[in-house]
């Protein structure tokens, strides 16, 4: 990947703005049921294609350093997901989140651009509070929100479409007061795990 392109990077990981190229990523993507279990469910070519061009790339200009991004491996160039800072649909609430492919789970990819993005948030835009939400049965997405240092606080619904079939979600939050008073960095994790 050309380090120009990407925005924000990890040691193993860039992050850069979605290109309607990247159409056939996403389409695959969300024919993977099991990828989707927790999002709602697998969406057709048209349905993904009206996200890519509604809820991401006309996102960009709408809300200025907020968005979802495209996740690549830095050494391969090889599209592997993607992270976001963004509003909860229907509020004016910013959450961070994360989706990806399958193969590649449990290499800590979403833990480590995630804490990436939460810092960007909180030192970069000043945001006041990040938040998490994740499906009740998503184990793996609630250790992901407890790693990057945000505390469960009980659950919530939405009235968003998006969300109501999912019913009350797990609901993870972080200050940034609070954020900055252990350090920015995780020292103390073991009080958001």
């Amino acid at each position: 990947m050309q380090t120009e392109e990407a925005w924000l990077t990890t040691p193993r990981l860039g992050l850069r703005r979605f290109r309607p190229g990247d159409s056939d990523f996403l389409v695959a993507l969300y024919a993977d049921s099991d990828v989707t279990r927790y999002l709602g469910g697998t969406k057709d070519a048209s349905q993904t294609a009206a996200m890519l061009e509604e809820r991401i790339l006309g996102y960009y200009d709408d809300h200025p350093g907020l968005g979802i991004w495209m996740t690549v491996e830095r050494t391969t160039g090889e599209r592997v997901g993607f992270h976001l800072l963004n509003h909860i649909q229907g509020e004016d609430i910013i959450q961070v989140g994360f989706t990806l492919a399958r193969r590649y789970w449990g290499r800590g990819y979403a833990t480590e651009m995630a804490r990436a993005v939460l810092r960007y948030g909180f030192v970069d835009l000043e945001l006041p509070r990040i938040v998490g939400i994740a499906h009740l049965g998503n184990g793996a997405s609630q250790n992901v929100l407890g790693k990057i240092w945000l505390r469960r606080n009980g659950e919530r619904a939405f009235p968003h479409p998006a969300y109501t079939a999912a019913g009350p979600m797990a609901w993870f939050e972080v200050g940034r007061e609070e954020w900055l008073a252990i350090g920015g960095t995780g020292t103390a994790r073991g009080l958001y795990v």
